[in-house]
């Protein structure tokens, strides 16, 4: 959400604050100014972790999903399609008949193509089109207007669960597919997961008899939520937190990912780097380090700062598996940059 619009739609009465009662925020991301609402009656949903931590910790009651009834709402749209339907469907089952609805998006989030279905559905107030983006608001109708955009899980062919605006939501990454086949069947003892996801990697590597336990950490919950349904190995744990930042209670002996690397749209190789060093940080001495990164990427650099063995063990045109041992420091986070500008959804690969 930009600033501007949003000021400007308070300003101008286009989004009408309520005198009264709580103002639902869905999905704004950190940093976010809502100074143009009052704070003490916003309640914020946001459930990527690292988001949710920077408003919680700036005073805002959040939630990583919604909660009881509201008297106006926020939508902040995502990028994917289906994901800002469910989102908006949510916001005006949340509300009473008649309450304020906003819908605040960039151009590039699909702003235009949601507002022209929208007012197929119902009347639409002014647009206010400012910074690449634009906000406009309507009265919630009947629940049963958006009902067909409510989230519905998508069940794949192997019986996994997943919801709309996951990564690899529509089935396996190629890349996590391509680890879980170069993993070593010895296997042992106790492991993570960097970056979880929905769980298909944590489920193919609990194969092994070997493993004591093996951590799922993974910063967006809709995702964790999935990977609890998909994984019910009972040396399975589920850690929702910002994988770049996480301390475990002990280190591990073994760590996998798939890590993410889009700041939006654009590729950032900085956001797998952070991952690289978090798994040198969180390994043992002698720890082991297993990661698929696409072919394109330059992580070589990193993991030879980051261990002291470091090799290539398999690949495609398309991906490369390295395994990485001997962690050369204790590493501690990286200040400035965190997972909070990850972007684990689909078009990320």
């Amino acid at each position: 959400m930009t600033d501007i619009r949003l000021s400007l739609a308070v300003e101008a009465g286009v989004f009408a604050v309520p005198e009264t009662g709580t103002i639902l925020v869905l999905r704004p991301h950190a940093g976010a100014d809502l100074s143009a609402l009052p704070k003490e009656r916003v309640r914020i949903v946001q459930g990527f972790r690292p988001d949710y931590d920077a408003f919680a910790a700036a005073g805002y009651a959040v939630s990583p999903e919604p909660e009881s009834r509201h008297d106006a709402a926020i939508v902040v749209l995502p990028r994917a399609r289906v994901e800002g339907r469910a989102l908006i469907a949510a916001a005006v089952a949340s509300l009473p008949v008649g309450a304020p609805v906003a819908i605040d998006g960039a151009r590039t989030d699909g702003i235009e193509g949601i507002l022209r279905e929208l007012r197929g559905r119902v009347t639409v107030g002014e647009v206010i089109s400012k910074a690449h983006g634009k906000i406009f608001a309507f009265a919630a109708p009947e629940t049963s207007v958006f009902a067909d955009w409510q989230a519905q899980p998508t069940v794949l062919a192997d019986g996994s669960v997943t919801l709309p605006g996951i990564f690899s939501a529509d089935g396996p990454d190629p890349g996590s597919e391509l680890l879980a086949a170069s993993l070593p069947e010895k296997l042992s003892g106790f492991g993570a997961d960097l970056g979880a996801g929905w769980g298909y990697l944590a489920r193919a590597v609990l194969t092994r008899p070997g493993i004591r336990q093996l951590d799922l950490i993974e910063a967006e919950h809709m995702a964790l939520d999935c990977a609890r349904r998909n994984v019910s190995d009972p040396r399975a744990t589920f850690v929702w937190a910002d994988a770049t930042r996480y301390q475990p209670a002990q280190r591990y002996d073994f760590i996998l990912s798939n890590p993410p690397f889009h700041t939006g749209r654009a590729a950032d190789p900085s956001l797998g780097a952070a991952f690289i060093r978090a798994a040198a940080r969180m390994l043992t001495p002698s720890g082991t380090f297993w990661m698929v990164a696409n072919r394109h990427l330059p992580y070589e650099a990193t993991l030879r700062d980051a261990f002291r063995e470091v090799e290539e063990v398999a690949g495609t045109g398309a991906f490369k598996i390295f395994r990485a041992s001997r962690a050369a420091v204790a590493t501690r986070p990286a200040p400035g940059r965190s997972a909070s500008a990850v972007d684990r959804r689909r078009p990320a690969r």
